[in-house]
């Protein structure tokens, strides 16, 4: 009999397995697509050699991950490239603020009205970044905290609305950056906690930066997997899980999957009815003849570009998805371009690009015109460059991602209290109705992005658990 059976190949799901076979345990790892990696994949999605990611692509938490930087997956073959700017967001002017390495620099490209509040909102944490970010991650429950009193301060100018932190800022430029940060989990502005939210990555960026893997996401999965198997796990792909009994026998079962999978396998009923779903993505991978034209040259040298004239018009796109249940006529969008400092991802001159825009849970409408026209208020003659594209609204996301229910790629509605207690409000979010069967994915905290922290606290529990029988 094993020791543990994880069900899911995603970071997460590799967290969890590896966090468990370091410490002895017997692991098996089922995954249903015929790669591992779940939200961290590379494809050929539009032409030969041009590598694509089709979810998650730059990742300024898995750098910064507590549970990633304490194993060894540069020797399985992960590696960080850095833009010469974590981030840009122009604006139609031809201007541009900068998230940078430096506080002073992404300070200066807030104007001089704005540049001291910025820095007094984040010198004071960036210091205790590391243990901040342990502390934050691990909640609740995994870890006591190393520094409670920083944590406690960070809670303070975090929990509130990201529209009141905001008040902080008097011009454009930090508000519209600020916005954006805290748009890439698709939360609305002026819910609960979306502070923390923006500071988490401008925390993240200042530390580490915000990098692409060399060759893609996919590396990070792989590294992962192969780190696993050098560990005596094993992992089996092209392997569908329909119910408990398709799974061999094992002393624990660990679920990367979304809450309404888990319980539909494990035949929890309606466990999780009360789990919410956000909203959509509509996305879009390009392959380029050259660069993306972006008016201001900030955005040419950075890895992520936000796309959104200002807070408004982003809180605007955000409420229309979120709330009023149609797609924004101007989509924020949050943009990629890994081959700005990866040559491997496509042909000699060549580019790829990636983009999304939000729009409704399950909307099945064609965004690819409104994204375009967005893109070329800031980057004029864009649509000249575009050799071939791929497009995937929300019914397409779920089919290459299970855990993408209704096109949310947060695998669940990160506003109000479930932005903290997730599936259910619990202070033991990684247990189920049964005893050994635990979940593991962004569905738990601390919530979405590429950083296997969701993993590496299950993980924890089952070891408990194990270690009480």
């Amino acid at each position: 009999m094993l020791d543990v059976v994880v069900v899911g190949a995603g970071p997460n799901g590799l967290t969890a397995a590896v966090e468990l076979a370091r410490r002895g345990f017997s692991v098996a790892v089922f995954e249903a697509r015929s790669t591992v990696g779940g939200g961290a994949r590379t494809e050929e999605l539009t032409l030969p050699g041009f590598r694509h990611d089709p979810c998650s692509a730059a990742h300024p938490l898995a750098i910064n991950s507590p549970a990633f930087r304490a194993l060894p997956l540069e020797r399985y073959g992960l590696e960080w490239l850095h833009a010469e700017l974590p981030m840009a967001h122009p604006f139609p002017d031809g201007s541009a603020a900068v998230l940078a390495r430096t506080v002073g620099e992404t300070a200066a490209s807030f104007g001089p009205r704005d540049a001291g509040a910025y820095r007094r909102l984040v010198e004071p944490f960036l210091p205790k970044w590391d243990t901040l970010a342990r502390d934050f991650m691990s909640l609740p429950l995994t870890a006591l905290p190393r520094d409670p009193v920083t944590l406690a301060r960070f809670g303070l100018a975090g929990l509130p609305p990201s529209t009141l932190l905001m008040r902080r800022f008097r011009d454009e430029p930090a508000k519209a950056l600020f916005s954006g940060l805290v748009a890439h989990v698709m939360a609305p502005l002026g819910g609960f906690a979306t502070g923390a939210i923006g500071l988490v990555f401008a925390l993240a960026a200042h530390a580490r930066g915000w990098p692409v893997a060399r060759g893609g996401s996919q590396s990070l999965s792989d590294a992962l997997a192969a780190y696993l198997r050098d560990l005596g796990g094993s992992v089996h792909t092209d392997y569908e899980v329909r119910r408990l009994d398709d799974l061999p026998p094992a002393r624990a079962y660990v679920f990367d999957t979304s809450p309404t999978a888990l319980a539909r396998i494990a035949g929890f009923g309606n466990h999780y009815g009360g789990y919410r779903y956000g909203p959509g993505v509509f996305k879009i991978d390009y392959a380029l003849d050259g660069p993306v034209p972006w008016t201001a040259k900030e955005a040419r040298a950075a890895g992520t570009v936000q796309v959104g004239a200002s807070s408004a018009e982003i809180g605007s796109a955000l409420r229309a998805a979120s709330r009023e249940g149609r797609a924004p006529d101007r989509p924020f969008l949050i943009t990629v371009q890994p081959s700005v400092v990866d040559p491997t991802r496509a042909p000699a001159g060549k580019h790829v690009f990636w983009t999304y825009g939000h729009v409704p849970h399950g909307w099945t409408g064609d965004l690819t015109d409104a994204i375009e026209r967005q893109l070329e208020r800031f980057a004029p003659g864009f649509r000249d460059r575009v050799l071939a594209r791929a497009t995937a609204g929300p019914p397409e996301m779920a089919a290459r991602n299970a855990n993408y229910i209704g096109g949310d790629i947060a695998s669940g509605a990160v506003s109000g209290l479930q932005l903290l207690l997730r599936p259910r409000p619990t202070l033991f979010p990684y247990r189920t109705p049964h005893p050994a069967v635990f979940i593991c994915s962004s569905a738990t905290p601390p919530g979405p992005g590429v950083h296997g922290m969701s993993g590496h606290n299950a993980a924890k529990a089952v070891w408990k658990r194990l270690r009480q029988i």
